[in-house]
């Protein structure tokens, strides 16, 4: 696969090209310069080898051609010279002042060459006809390239690649080099660097023999906010260390350095068009496709991917539609501010005797989980590869003769559409969650090894369809767990739901230390519990099923069965009101299958702890400790 190192290239590399458009092209007049602006003639300049260095990047042109501009060959050269080190001259000669004066027609290049270094590994983009149109005051109204090559040399991800024609508008230079140099804070405004960006045929292969590639690549609206250590500064810190760094002070600095850059990047939208990965060399080739794959910001920002599809040795599938709505950095932003400001342990080498501090560094990292709103899928159609089926005994013996293990068909799974949606979490735990399945299909010797389910092959179901919802949810003011609902139907089935509340769910069971989690959960109560069970044609093949197995009529095995309910399962409940009711509803259904509802409540408000079950000597005093109601319809 390839990895996600590789994403910051074509950005990074756009923008250096679009600064050494800028740089090259030189400054234009201040406005109090305007008298000698007016006498001057507008001009076109050509300049050949230019090179120009600044950071670990290196830009060359073997010729640059600038129309339309006052600007002289000096001026040109002038503000190719390094960056000053004088305070007084600093602002004067820093590259956003310098291309706050750039104004010219037009300036062109038949070819330029971008090269970053970053210790062993070695970068190279080479643009074709490079051209920017209408340059004011820092702003290129079009930058456009025929294309360009990509090559990557010395790293993991070594390999080469390829653009198609690029196209941006209204490229803001001097807001670029503001970001990259000069520091700001969370009230700086937001600089927008362009309004359009468009790169087509993007493709790229690396030396494992991975390819990706893109058909077309467009945004709308980036912007930026200035941050307090630069955004040179924080890429370059951040290289030095990260969040996985065993060092506390390393961590919390690259902390604060991701929340600074996580809040100053505002993207309108991103779309890319016909996505393909391929890997074909190994034992298990694999290829992933997405026919559309769109991210629109804002306040309702979403993630859209379209006709996904995905392939491997063992497996085949596709995707119509996934959605993602409602996603939020808040809380991790929020974590990693914490963290940036965590103060270091008191006592890194504690002395005999005394607990070893516990690394935070996992809880950190758990605590850094995002919003992540709700997932909706549609059409989803999975093959998987069957072992082939070994043939049975040869009749004459001889194993030469033997016939060849037969090959099965690929198991088929699809699912109509799913849902799942998250609330805020709670040290990186959801407080909120419901999962939905519509229209899960699947042959039923799919499920053979499946407790509950593993018998539906028995009872007639040669295909199965399914249903099914968990919604839970956590309330911190009443110290309780909702299992609003858990519900399983099928087709020609019936529908089992299913809702709960515990107790005694405090804030503890969202713990990071699982010591600490788990502990809390034993002081967990059962509240309340509500079920019902409703027939939808299950009953009657099980109950024809068990009949031939037993060799009875249906009818005798279900008046066995009723007797059973009415009998046998208040005397293992012993004997209450309560049992006598389960077993009367128990038997009622069986006679004459429809809709089964028993529902319990602890007449405790803290509820039924698990002491008060373990210590119980016997079900009836746990059913004494209960309301309990129970009906068939």
């Amino acid at each position: 696969m390839t990895s996600s190192t590789r994403r910051p290239v074509l950005l990074r590399a756009l923008l250096a090209s679009a600064c050494a458009v800028a740089l090259l092209a030189g400054p234009a007049p201040s406005a109090p310069a305007a008298a000698q602006e007016a006498a001057s003639a507008v001009q076109d300049l050509v300049l050949d080898n230019v090179s120009l260095a600044f950071g670990d990047t290196l830009v060359t042109a073997p010729k640059v051609t600038v129309s339309g501009t006052r600007l002289s060959r000096d001026d040109l050269l002038a503000i190719l010279k390094s960056e000053s080190k004088d305070a007084k001259d600093a602002s004067k000669d820093s590259w956003p002042a310098r291309l706050q004066r750039l104004d010219a027609g037009s300036l062109t290049m038949p070819e330029l060459r971008v090269e970053r270094r970053d210790g062993e590994k070695r970068q190279v983009v080479t643009y074709r006809d490079v051209a920017a149109r209408t340059i004011r005051a820092g702003r290129i109204s079009e930058l456009t390239a025929a294309g360009a090559t990509l090559s990557v040399e010395g790293a993991p991800q070594a390999g080469r690649g390829s653009y198609g024609r690029i196209r941006a508008e209204e490229v803001d230079l001097t807001a670029l080099a503001r970001l990259y140099s000069e520091a700001g804070s969370a009230t700086t405004p937001f600089l927008r660097l362009y309004a359009s960006l468009a790169v087509e045929a993007i493709a790229f292969i690396d030396e494992r023999g991975t390819t990706v590639s893109i058909a077309r690549l467009t945004g709308r609206d980036l912007a930026g906010r200035q941050t307090p250590a630069t955004w040179r500064g924080a890429v370059e810190a951040l290289g030095d260390g990260g969040l996985a760094e065993d060092d506390r002070a390393k961590r919390a600095r690259a902390a604060g350095l991701l929340a600074d850059l996580a809040e100053a990047v505002s993207v309108g939208s991103l779309e890319a068009t016909d996505l393909n990965v391929k890997e074909v060399k190994g034992e298990d080739p694999l290829s992933f496709s997405i026919g559309r794959m769109s991210y629109a910001g804002g306040t309702e920002a979403a993630i859209t991917l379209a006709d996904v599809g995905f392939g491997a040795k063992e497996a085949q599938g596709k995707v119509g539609r996934l959605t993602l709505t409602g996603f939020s950095l808040e809380p991790t932003i929020t974590a990693l501010r914490r963290l940036a400001k965590a103060p270091a342990p008191a006592d890194a080498n504690p002395g005999k005797g005394a607990a070893p501090a516990q690394d935070p560094q996992e809880a950190e990292l758990r605590r850094l989980t995002p919003v992540i709103g709700t997932l909706t899928l549609s059409d989803l159609g999975l093959d998987l590869a069957q072992a082939a089926v070994a043939p049975g005994p040869v009749a004459s013996g001889d194993p030469l003769k033997a016939p060849k293990p037969v090959a099965l068909p690929p198991l088929h799974i699809g699912l109509r559409g799913a849902s799942m949606s998250f609330g805020p979490p709670k040290d990186g735990v959801p407080t909120e969650s419901r999962f939905s399945l519509t229209g899960l299909t699947m042959p039923a010797s799919a499920v053979e090894g499946v407790p509950g389910l593993g018998s539906l092959g028995l009872y007639g179901y040669r295909d199965l369809d399914l249903d099914a919802t968990a919604d839970t949810a956590w309330s911190e003011d009443k110290r309780e767990l909702s299992f609003k609902e858990l519900s399983l139907s099928g087709k020609d089935m019936g529908r089992l739901h299913l809702n709960a509340t515990l107790g005694g769910i405090g804030p503890e069971v969202f713990d990071p230390d699982a010591a600490v989690s788990g502990f809390a959960m034993l002081s967990a109560t059962a509240k309340a519990l509500d079920l019902t069970l409703e027939n939808g044609g299950l009953f009657e093949r099980f109950i024809d099923a068990q009949a031939k197995v037993l060799s009875l009529k249906p009818d005798e095995l279900r008046k066995e069965y009723v007797t059973a309910s009415v009998i046998g399962v208040p005397v293992i409940l012993g004997n209450s009101a309560a049992a006598k009711a389960i077993g009367a509803a128990m038997g009622k259904f069986v006679a004459k299958p429809g809709i089964l509802s028993i529902s319990a409540k602890a007449k405790s408000g803290e509820g039924l702890g698990m002491v008060d079950v373990s210590t119980a000597p016997t079900p009836a005093a746990v059913l004494d400790k209960l309301d309990v109601s129970a009906k068939a319809d």
